[in-house]
C-alpha cells in the first residue's frame, strides 16, 4: 500500500511538472537591447531558438506596442515588430512567447535612456586628422585575451597572416601617443568577433554582428576605448562590413532563409566570385547579368555575400549599424566595400542614420582611379540622401596621383603633373573637402617603400597628406617609415608597431631604438598635425594650384586671415621661386615662416632645397 502511495506521488510531481514547466529564454536576442527616443519609432528583435517561429509574443510595458511577427523558412527564428512611443520611459520588461495561451520562452528586453544630445553628435569633418589602426597589430595591451576559449584562432606573431595579439587595451594604453602626434580620430579595423579558422586578425569576415572579438577585448572595453579617447579630443570611426560575412558566423549553421545569402544558401551559386566590374551600377549600357554578376558575387569563398534585398537582412544591418553608434558613442562610420551591396539598401541604410544622428559622418569605400565613380557616390553640399550616396568617400583617385606624381621620374606627361591634374578633377565632386585623402591604409603597400625608400619624397608626400583640402587619413607605422613590398602582402603591410608588445627591442611610443630616419619622420609627422589641428585655413580655406614648373610643385590654402604656401621640389638643384609667376598669391606678402624648421624669409626671395619640401605661413 505504501509503494503504491508513493507511485501515486511521484506521477502527481511529474504531471505537476509537465504542466508547469518552467519558461526558457531564447538563444539569441538581436539587438540585445535598445533606446528610448530614437527618432524612429519602429524596432524588429530576431529572436532564435528551437521552434519558436509559430509563438506568440507579448509585452506589457507602458509605450510599448507589438506590432506582430515575421516568419522565415527556418522554424527556429521569429522576429518581433515593436512600436516605441516617443514618450516611452526607460526600462526593463519581460517579453513573454507563447503557444495556446502558454509561455514556453520568456526573456527580458531593456530600453536604456540616451546619452545627452546624442542625436546632435558631430561627426568627423574636415577639422580632423584621422589615424588608421590594425588593432591585432598595434599593441598588446592584456596578454591575456591572446587566445579565447570559444574561438577557433590562436596566437602565432611569426606567421604574417596570423593573430599577434594587439587589442582594445593596447589601443587604449597609447591613446596620448595618439592624440599628442596631432590626430583627432582613431579608425580600428573591425573588431567584431571573426572567428574564423586563420586569417581570422584583420576582422573583416564578421561571426558575430553584436559581439566584439574576445580576443580584442569585450563590447564593455570598447565603450570604454570610446570614451577615454573622446576625453582626449579624439573621436572613434568604426569600420562596418555591409556587403559579406565570415563563413564562421552563427547564422551559416542555420541560415533564416535561403535567399538570406546571394547564392544558394552557403554555396556561392550562380555568380561564384564577384567579377569586380565596379562601374555597372551606374554604366548606362551595363548588361544584367553584369550588374548580379558584380553586386551578387561572393568577394571571397570564405566571405558569403549578404542579400541586401532581403527586407530582414536589410534591416537587420541597419539596426546593428545604429546600435553600435549609440552603444559606443561613435564619432563616424567607415563603409567598407561599399558599391558592393545593393544600391536601394545602401539608400535605406544612409538615409536611416542621418535621420538619427544629421550632423553625423560615414565614409565609404569605393577603391577606384576613376574621380567620376567617386563622385556618383558622393552627396551634394544640402543634399537629401539619394541613391546611397555619403558626404564623404575615400579619395583613391588622389591615393594614386600622389603615389605616382612622386615617384614617376619628371615628363610632359609624368610625375608632378600626375599629381596636378589628379587633383584638377575636383570639378567632378559635389563637395571635395569632404573627401579622405590618404598616402596608405592596410591593402596598399607601404608609402615609404613605394618611394623606393627615399626620404626626401616621403616628407613631400607627409605635407601634402597635412596640407591638402578634404580629411587626411595616416596609416599606423607610417609615421616609422614602415616598408613592405610593393606587390600586395597584406600581413606585412599590417605588421607590429615597434613597443607594442613586452620584450621588443625598439619602442615606437617613445623613440627608444628608432633609427635617426624614423626619429625624423616621426617628427614632421607629429609636428605637421600638430599645426595643422591649430589652423582653419587648412580646414576649410580655399586652393589654388599652379602647374608644376622646373620639377617643382607649388600650390596655397588661402581665407581671408591667413595664406599658406605648400611647395615641393623633386630637382636635384635648388630652386629660386619666380615670385612674378606665383603673383597672384605672393602679391602683398613680405615674408614667409617655415613650419617645419621655424626659419623666416623674404616673401619675395624663396628657394626651395632641391629635393626639398617647405610648408610657409605668409605675412
Amino acid at each position: 500500500m505504501r509503494q503504491l502511495y508513493l507511485l501515486a506521488v511521484v506521477v502527481a510531481c511529474l504531471s505537476g511538472a509537465t504542466t508547469t514547466r518552467a519558461a526558457s529564454e531564447p538563444e539569441r536576442v538581436e539587438p540585445p537591447f535598445w533606446w528610448a527616443g530614437m527618432a524612429d519609432q519602429k524596432l524588429q528583435l530576431l529572436v532564435y531558438g528551437p521552434d519558436i517561429s509559430q509563438l506568440e509574443p507579448e509585452a506589457a510595458f507602458q509605450g510599448v506596442t507589438v506590432l506582430g511577427t515575421e516568419t522565415v523558412e527556418s522554424p527556429n527564428y521569429l522576429f518581433i515588430n515593436l512600436n516605441i512611443a516617443p514618450d516611452t520611459a526607460p526600462g526593463t520588461f519581460n517579453i513573454a512567447l507563447k503557444e495556446q495561451g502558454k509561455t514556453r520562452f520568456q526573456f527580458e528586453y531593456t530600453l536604456r535612456q540616451r546619452g545627452a544630445d546624442s542625436a546632435s553628435r558631430r561627426g568627423f569633418d574636415s577639422r580632423d586628422a584621422i589615424y588608421l589602426i590594425t588593432p591585432d597589430r598595434f599593441a598588446n595591451g592584456n596578454p591575456g585575451n591572446d587566445r579565447s576559449d570559444d574561438t577557433q584562432e590562436g596566437p602565432d606573431r611569426q606567421y604574417p597572416g596570423g593573430r599577434h595579439g594587439g587589442d582594445i587595451a593596447g589601443m587604449r594604453q597609447h591613446l596620448d601617443y595618439i592624440a599628442g602626434m596631432g590626430f583627432t580620430a582613431i579608425w580600428p579595423n573591425p573588431l567584431v568577433e571573426n572567428d574564423q579558422p586563420d586569417y581570422s586578425y584583420h576582422g573583416y569576415s564578421a561571426t558575430d554582428h553584436y559581439r566584439i572579438d574576445p580576443r580584442f577585448g569585450s563590447n564593455e572595453d570598447f565603450r570604454n576605448f570610446v570614451a577615454a579617447a573622446d576625453a582626449r579630443g579624439l573621436g572613434v570611426i568604426q569600420d562596418v562590413v555591409l556587403n559579406h560575412i565570415g563563413s564562421g558566423h552563427w547564422w551559416m549553421r542555420d541560415l533564416p532563409d535561403s535567399d538570406w545569402l546571394n547564392g544558394d544558401g552557403i554555396n556561392k551559386g550562380e555568380f561564384g566570385i564577384t567579377n569586380h566590374s565596379r562601374f555597372t551600377p551606374v554604366d548606362p549600357y551595363a548588361s544584367e547579368v553584369d550588374k548580379r554578376g558584380f553586386l551578387d558575387g561572393w568577394f571571397v569563398d570564405s566571405m558569403p555575400d549578404m542579400n541586401q534585398r532581403h527586407p530582414l537582412v536589410a534591416n537587420y544591418l541597419i539596426q546593428n549599424t545604429l546600435w553600435w553608434i549609440e552603444y559606443a558613442g561613435l564619432s563616424g562610420i567607415r563603409a567598407d566595400t561599399y558599391a558592393y551591396s545593393d544600391p536601394q539598401f545602401l539608400q535605406q541604410w544612409a538615409s536611416r542614420i542621418q535621420r538619427e544622428y544629421p550632423n553625423f559622418n560615414i565614409v565609404g569605400e569605393e577603391w577606384t582611379r576613376s574621380p567620376a565613380l567617386v563622385s556618383h557616390w558622393q552627396l551634394g553640399e544640402g543634399e537629401v540622401v539619394s541613391g546611397g550616396r555619403l558626404k564623404s568617400m575615400m579619395d583613391f583617385p588622389l591615393h594614386y596621383a600622389l603615389r605616382e606624381g612622386l615617384a614617376d621620374s619628371e615628363s610632359w606627361n609624368s610625375g608632378l603633373i600626375t599629381l596636378y591634374e589628379g587633383l584638377a578633377h575636383d570639378f567632378e565632386y559635389p563637395n571635395p573637402n569632404r573627401l579622405v585623402i590618404f598616402a596608405g591604409n592596410h591593402d596598399t603597400s607601404r608609402l615609404y617603400s613605394q618611394l623606393d625608400r627615399d626620404l626626401d619624397l616621403y616628407r613631400m608626400a607627409i605635407a601634402y597628406i597635412a596640407t591638402m583640402r578634404g580629411i587626411p587619413q595616416f596609416f599606423y607605422g607610417d609615421e616609422l617609415l614602415f616598408e613592405s613590398p610593393k606587390q600586395r602582402d597584406d600581413g606585412v603591410v599590417r605588421s607590429d608597431f615597434p613597443g607594442g608588445w613586452q620584450g621588443d627591442r625598439a619602442n615606437g611610443f617613445t623613440g627608444r631604438g628608432l633609427s635617426d630616419a624614423q626619429l625624423e619622420a616621426q617628427s614632421i609627422t607629429r609636428k605637421l598635425f600638430n599645426w595643422r589641428k591649430r589652423n582653419p585655413v587648412i580646414h576649410h580655406g580655399k586652393l589654388m594650384h599652379f602647374a608644376p614648373l622646373n620639377d617643382t610643385y607649388v600650390y596655397f590654402r588661402y581665407n581671408e586671415e591667413k595664406t599658406v604656401m605648400v611647395a615641393m621640389n623633386k630637382g636635384e638643384e635648388p630652386f629660386a621661386i619666380p615670385a612674378g609667376h606665383f603673383a597672384e598669391m605672393l602679391d602683398g606678402k613680405k615674408s614667409a615662416t617655415d613650419v617645419l624648421s621655424g626659419k623666416q624669409y623674404a616673401a619675395d626671395d624663396l628657394t626651395i632645397p632641391a629635393r626639398g619640401v617647405m610648408v610657409l605661413e605668409l605675412q
